[in-house]
């Protein structure tokens, strides 16, 4: 694929139908992984994650609001995967998922996001505008749509509504961080620590496992990992690591294995979601406390090495000495 496929900015209009193109089919395949883990609850198909939401809201942050008419062929794809028809109510729910990530990234615009997300303000935006916010959108066109159409009894609006919402927020919260983060990789460096990240992923990946396959209820096990990963590696360490925990949690949760086991379909939505979303949200707000105060730092020491350069130029009687 060329490179120039990818690049934002473009104004030919054959190479933006041809990203938005692509942005559909990978939508639809982030669509079709997420229904791998899938459950159904009184006619609704809803997911304890669901990563078109981060994928869409990455891809406007990289491209641009142009490649919206991508976002609503994925998700009109995916709507067809599930209902086997492009009925009016499925019509609908996809033009609420096009409309959730597009306003996430409008809010974010307008309060001066950067996807680099080395403020604490950036971090909090994503958060609480991007994930939190917006997916309200989404969540409640679908769960309306099919309340209103009389697949949804009444009496189970507000457990699927919450359900949907979780779901779309965590796919934000967990999958817009690790490929933004994925957007600045670099070929890594011999200086780089190498043995600290080695037996980082050495110890993350049975500590995940334990924790969420054990049913000793051991899941807070993860959390000095992420903390691990934030302090010494910022976002590039922490993102992988929560999206890593949070998929082995989705498949403990839908397997009904280790901490998730015995509990109902309800419990195990809110277990799911509350964990994905702590981990998401240490992940994200340390590795963004980190970078900033890193940015700080950097600055001062900037600021300090000018001040002796010019400290030294007076004492020599260079530039700026008014000598007699």
């Amino acid at each position: 694929m060329p490179i120039a496929l990818l690049s934002p900015g473009s104004k030919n209009p054959a190479m933006a139908a041809a990203q938005a193109l692509i942005v559909a089919a990978v939508y639809y395949g982030a669509a079709r992984l997420g229904l791998l883990r899938q459950v159904v609850a009184d006619g609704a198909v809803v997911t304890p994650l669901w990563p078109p939401t981060g994928i869409a809201l990455s891809c406007l942050l990289y491209l641009g609001l142009r490649i919206w008419p991508g976002i609503a062929i994925g998700a009109l794809l995916a709507i067809f995967t599930i209902h086997d028809s492009f009925a009016p109510a499925g019509l609908v729910i996809a033009a609420g998922n096009t409309l959730a990530p597009v306003c996430a990234w409008l809010l974010l615009r307008k309060v001066g996001f950067r996807p680099e997300l080395d403020r604490l303000r950036d971090g909090t935006a994503l958060i609480f505008l991007g994930a939190l916010g917006a997916m309200l959108i989404s969540a409640s066109t679908g769960a309306g749509v099919l309340a209103l159409s009389g697949k949804l009894p009444r009496g189970d609006f507000w457990p699927i509504w919450s359900a949907w919402w979780a779901g779309d927020a965590m796919g934000v919260l967990v999958f817009t961080p690790l490929l933004l983060v994925m957007h600045k990789l670099r070929l890594p460096r011999a200086t780089d620590r190498w043995p600290e990240a080695t037996a980082l992923l050495v110890i993350a990946i049975p500590v995940m496992l334990l924790a969420t396959r054990s049913s000793l209820s051991l899941l807070f096990v993860v959390f000095p990992v992420i903390l691990w990963a934030a302090l010494r590696f910022e976002l590039a360490g922490s993102a992988p690591c929560a999206c890593l925990a949070s998929l082995l949690a989705v498949v403990a949760g839908t397997d009904g294995v280790g901490p998730f086991q015995g509990q109902t379909l309800f419990e195990v939505t809110v277990n799911l979601a509350a964990f994905n979303g702590s981990v998401a949200l240490t992940a994200l707000l340390m590795a963004a406390i980190v970078t900033e105060q890193r940015n700080v730092r950097r600055r001062v020491e900037r600021a300090c090495e000018d001040l002796a350069t010019l400290v030294e130029q007076l004492a020599s009687g260079g530039p700026g000495d008014r000598g007699r």
